[in-house]
């Protein structure tokens, strides 16, 4: 059984993170009878590791420029209301000077890709397609690289996951169903078989172009629901280079099928989240078509 999202608003894990964060800084001014902040001026950026979803906050350090309290005081009274309301879904360290680090747990990432994975197409997409974000029209010239090469890991995808259907690795339709992962998805009953992301309590997939790939797609995420002005362009093509390279080093089919049934399983998971993103990217953001083979 997998653990489901705090909520079905928060696709993208920023915004988790940060309606958190309010939660406990609201707390923390009121008791302190400091002046509250908006949402928007809160600083939140996610960490660069590839190993772990990171994200860090400034705020303490915005707060004691214009109130009488040290940084690592406000950061360590934010950090334990948080830690005390969700323990299970992040770890909280507070750094010197003052800076909130937020790290997503392993089960609650396993519950974020079992969610990108089989969420998107439908629920998500119709979310996504009205959230906020700069759409870019049809219209706009493109670069025909960059297009051709999220195009073609989007149909890699598909190839893979249908060679994966057949061979008997995963079942994505169920019987009676149009043999189409794509319209699979779409229709009025999806089938959504539970994919083993976890091995105990920690996330089965480890090799470093699987944390790269997994750490593109939540940026992707987070992009779709930040305001403002978002270059999509370089969007697919950074996530269809990660693709490429997960693929390249982390083999599905042969040897792993047969030796580790789970992890070839967990690997197709994270296929099947890049195609769920990779095609809202193209066909939502850059107004073409996600092929299902070039």
């Amino acid at each position: 059984m997998h653990k489901k999202l705090p909520s079905s608003r928060y696709r993208a894990i920023r915004q988790l993170v940060s309606s958190y964060l309010i939660e406990s800084l609201s707390v923390f001014t009121e008791y302190q009878k400091i002046r509250p902040i908006r949402e928007e001026n809160i600083p939140l950026h996610k960490g660069r590791d590839f190993d772990r979803i990171l994200y860090i906050s400034g705020v303490a350090l915005q707060i004691s420029k214009y109130e009488n309290v040290s940084a690592m005081e406000i950061a360590s009274d934010i950090g334990s209301h948080f830690s005390a309301t969700c323990s299970n879904d992040f770890h909280v360290q507070i750094v010197s000077p003052g800076w909130i680090h937020l790290e997503l747990t392993h089960p609650l990432l396993a519950a974020w890709l079992q969610d990108i994975a089989f969420g998107y197409p439908g629920v998500v997409g119709e979310l996504w397609s009205t959230g906020a974000g700069e759409e870019i029209s049809p219209h706009t010239p493109h670069t025909p690289h960059t297009l051709f090469t999220a195009q073609y890991a989007h149909a890699r995808c598909y190839s893979l996951l249908r060679l994966a259907h057949q061979e008997g690795l995963i079942k994505l339709w169920q019987e009676g169903q149009q043999e189409n992962y794509n319209e699979s998805l779409h229709s009025s009953n999806p089938y959504s078989p539970s994919i083993p992301w976890l091995d105990g309590d920690r996330i089965r997939l480890t090799h470093p172009a699987s944390g790269r790939l997994i750490a593109e797609l939540v940026r992707v995420v987070d992009q779709f629901e930040c305001h403002g002005s978002v270059k999509w362009e370089t969007a697919a093509l950074t996530l269809s280079q990660a693709f490429e390279s997960f693929w390249s080093h982390c083999r599905i089919f042969g040897e792993v099928k047969t030796t580790s049934p789970e992890l070839a399983q967990a690997r197709l998971g994270l296929v099947m989240a890049t195609q769920s993103v990779l095609r809202f990217l193209l066909e939502e953001k850059l107004g073409i078509s996600a092929v299902m083979e070039l």
